[in-house]
C-alpha cells in the first residue's frame, strides 16, 4: 500500500502544534511560580537552580500531557485504520489526517498512543507510590520510635519481602491467573485501609481536645476514605466515579507491596535518628502522646528525605510499568501504556526505529525529569 506523506518539517511543526494546551499551561504555571517563588516554600526554591527548573518543566510537561491527552491526540489510541498498518511517520490517512509518528502493526496511531500512555503512567505510578508511602510511614514510625519487639517484628516482615527477588515477585503478583484468586483483593483491602488509619490518627492526636475542628475533619476523612475504598476494592462506588480495572488493581497492589518495605526502612532509620533530638524530649516532657510526637514532631522533620525518595520511587515505578508492559504482564494487551507500545513496535526495529522511539523517549524523559527533581530537592534539603 502506497501512502502520501508530509515532510519532516511538517511533522515537527504538527507535533508542536498538537501540544498547544501543554505550552499554554506550562507558560501560566511557570510564570506564576517564578513570580511568587519566595512564597511557595520548597517548590519555589526549585527555581533557584537549573536542575530544579529542568525537573519541574519536564514533569509538568507530562502532567499536562496526561490532563489534556484527549485534546492533544488526533486519533483514538485504540482505533484502527487498516490502510495505515506499519505506516511511516507523516503518513496521510484517507480522510486527510496525519499519523505523525506513523502506525503500528495493528494500524493504530503511534503518536496518540504515546500521548494517552502518559495518562496511564501519571495515574498509576504516583498513586501507587502515595499508598506505599502511607503504608511505610504508618509502620515505620512505631518501629523506629518504640524499638524492641515491635521493631523486630516489623523489620523481619520488611526484610522478608526485600529478600525476595524483585522481578520474580512482580511476575508472581501480576500473572493474569492470580486475578481468579482472592489474593489481590485481600491485599488491596489491607493496603487501602492505611490512608484512612493514618489521617484518622493524625487528626485525632492533634485535635482530640478541639471537637469543633476534630469532628468535621474526621467525618471528611471517613466519608472520602470509605467512598474511595469501596470503589477501589469492591467496585461498589454508588456514584460510579471511583473504579479500577482488575489488571490495574493487580499492578497497583504489586507496586505497593514491593515498595512499602523500602519506605518502611527509610522512615524507621529517620525516626531512630530524630527521636533523640531536644524538641522530641521537650514534647515528651510536656506529656504529649507517642503518636502525637511521631506524627507532629518527628514526621515533619523527616519530610525532606521522604519527598526525594517519593520522586525517585515514582520513576522506578514508571520503569517497572514499562517493563511489565513490554513482557505483556499486568495491563490489557490493547493498552496504550509505553511498555506495551515499545513491545508492539520492537519487531520493526530492524527496518526502521521510529515506532519504538516515541514511547522510549517519553518514558526516558519522564524518569529523567523525576531524577532531576529529586536531585534539586536533595540539594535544598541539605541547605535546610
Amino acid at each position: 500500500m502506497q501512502h502520501e506523506y508530509v515532510g519532516t518539517a511538517q511533522i515537527i511543526l504538527g507535533v508542536i502544534a498538537r501540544f498547544w494546551p501543554v505550552w499554554v499551561a506550562l507558560a501560566i504555571v511557570l510564570f506564576a511560580s517564578i513570580t511568587w517563588k519566595k512564597k511557595l516554600g520548597l517548590y519555589g526554591q526549585l527555581f533557584d537552580t537549573g536542575v530544579g527548573i529542568a525537573g519541574v518543566v519536564i514533569c509538568l510537561f507530562w502532567l499536562f500531557t496526561a490532563i489534556f491527552s484527549a485534546t492533544i491526540s488526533p486519533f483514538d489510541p485504540l482505533a484502527q485504520d487498516v490502510m495505515m498498518k506499519d505506516a511511516l511517520p507523516g503518513a496521510i490517512t484517507g480522510d486527510g489526517g496525519v499519523y505523525l509518528f506513523g502506525g503500528d502493526k495493528l494500524a493504530r496511531d503511534i503518536f496518540s498512543r504515546m500521548v494517552y500512555g502518559s495518562r496511564i503512567v501519571l495515574i498509576i505510578a504516583p498513586a501507587a507510590t502515595a499508598f506505599a508511602l502511607m503504608v511505610g510511614i504508618t509502620l515505620g514510625l512505631p518501629a523506629g520510635y518504640y524499638g524492641g519487639r515491635i521493631d523486630s517484628f516489623l523489620s523481619f516482615l520488611a526484610n522478608l519481602v526485600l529478600a525476595f527477588p524483585v522481578i520474580l515477585l512482580f511476575y508472581l503478583l501480576v500473572t493474569p491467573g492470580i486475578m481468579d484468586t482472592p489474593i489481590p483483593y485481600s491485599m488491596a483491602g489491607v493496603f487501602f485501609l492505611f490512608p484512612i488509619i493514618f489521617f484518622s490518627v493524625l487528626f485525632y492526636t492533634r485535635y482530640k481536645n478541639r471537637p469543633e475542628r476534630f469532628y468535621p475533619q474526621i467525618a471528611i476523612t471517613l466519608i472520602l476514605g470509605l467512598w474511595i475504598y469501596a470503589g477501589l476494592v469492591f467496585d461498589a462506588d454508588p456514584l460510579g466515579i471511583i473504579s479500577i480495572r482488575p489488571n490495574e488493581l493487580n499492578i497497583f497492589v504489586a507496586v505497593v507491596f514491593a515498595s512499602s518495605p523500602g519506605v518502611f526502612r527509610i522512615v524507621r532509620g529517620l525516626v531512630m535518628d530524630i527521636k533523640t533530638r531536644d524538641y522530641v524530649a521537650a514534647a515528651q516532657t510536656r506529656g504529649e502522646s507517642p503518636w502525637y510526637i511521631m506524627l507532629w514532631e518527628i514526621l515533619p522533620n523527616a519530610r525532606g528525605p521522604l519527598i526525594v525518595d517519593a520522586c525517585l520511587r515514582i520513576g522506578y515505578t514508571t520503569i517497572l510499568l514499562g517493563t511489565l508492559g513490554y513482557f505483556g504482564l499486568g495491563l490489557a494487551p490493547e493498552s496504550p501504556d509505553w511498555g506495551t507500545a515499545i513491545k508492539d513496535s520492537s519487531r520493526l526495529l530492524r527496518a526502521y526505529i521510529h515506532p519504538a522511539l516515541p514511547p522510549v523517549i517519553a518514558l526516558m524523559s519522564f524518569v529523567l525529569g523525576l531524577n532531576l527533581l529529586a536531585d534539586a530537592l536533595r540539594e535544598q534539603s541539605l541547605k535546610d
